[in-house]
C-alpha cells in the first residue's frame, strides 16, 4: 500500500514518513500543495494524508482538484484547522476523514488501516484464503492460530496479494504499491521477495505462483 504524505513541516513529515514505513507501507513526502497535485497526477496512491495549511495551493484546493481529476486515493486531512466548518468542508470537497493536530500517532494508525481496508472493498477486519489469514486491524498474517512472522517488505507484498486474492496482480503494480519514488525497486527485488516469501507459506499450504510475464498471484498448494 502506498501512502503520500503532504506537509509542509519536515519534522512532522519524516516523524510520519518513519512511522508509517515501519508498518511496511510505501511513503513518499512532498511539502506543498503544487508538488502534491503533480505528483498525484503521474503516481498512484492509496492514501494522501494532506495538511491544510500548505504553501502555493492550499490543501482544500488540492482535495478539491484530486476529485475533480477523478483522483480516487482515501483522503485523511491532519491538520490544526479543527473547526465545525472547516471539517465539513472537507468532509463535502471529498475527503473520507479528518484528524485535528496534535494528534496521538497509535490512532492515526488505525484510521489509516480502516482507510485503506475501506479502499480495498473489504468490509470484515480478517481476510481468509486457503489456511492463511489476514488480521486488518493488526496487519498481521496467521495459519492455524499461529502468527506468520515476516519482514515489512515481504509483509507489504503478501497483503498486496491477499487483498486482490483470485486476481494476477502486474509486477509493476507490486512495484508501486512497495516502494516510493525515490526507492529503485525492481523486477528482480521483487522476485527475490516472492521466492522468499514462498518459503514462508509453504508450511501452511499457501504459494505465489507467476504469470509469465504478466505478475503473481496466490494459490493454496494442492495435497495431491
Amino acid at each position: 500500500m502506498r501512502i503520500l504524505v503532504v506537509e509542509d513541516n519536515r519534522t512532522l513529515a519524516d516523524g510520519l514518513a518513519a512511522v508509517l514505513k515501519d508498518s511496511g507501507y510505501a511513503v513518499d513526502v512532498v511539502g506543498d500543495g503544487a508538488s502534491a497535485l503533480a505528483v498525484i497526477d503521474t503516481e498512484r496512491f492509496d492514501l494522501v494524508i494532506l495538511d491544510l495549511n500548505l504553501p502555493e495551493v492550499d490543501g482544500l484546493e488540492v482535495l478539491r482538484t484530486m476529485r475533480g481529476r477523478q483522483h480516487d486515493a482515501a483522503v485523511l486531512i491532519l491538520s490544526a484547522r479543527g473547526t465545525l466548518g472547516e471539517r465539513v468542508k472537507g468532509l463535502d470537497l471529498g475527503a473520507d476523514d479528518y484528524m485535528i493536530k496534535p494528534f496521538d500517532v497509535g490512532e492515526l494508525e488505525a484510521r489509516v488501516r480502516t482507510l485503506l481496508r475501506r479502499r480495498a472493498g473489504v468490509k470484515a477486519s480478517t481476510v481468509t484464503f486457503g489456511a492463511v489469514q489476514l488480521d486488518l486491524t493488526m496487519r498481521s498474517f496467521s495459519s492455524g492460530g499461529t502468527v506468520i512472522d515476516l519482514p515489512a517488505r515481504e509483509l507489504a507484498l503478501l497483503e498486496t496479494l491477499f487483498m486482490r486474492s483470485g486476481r494476477v496482480v502486474a509486477k509493476q503494480a507490486i512495484i508501486e504499491s512497495l516502494a516510493g519514488f525515490d526507492e529503485d525497486l525492481s523486477a528482480n527485488a521483487i522476485e527475490q521477495y516472492v521466492s522468499r516469501l514462498r518459503k514462508r507459506l509453504a508450511p501452511h499450504g499457501l504459494t505465489v505462483r507467476t504469470a509469465r510475464g504478466i505478475g503473481y498471484y496466490l494459490e493454496p498448494i494442492s495435497s495431491t
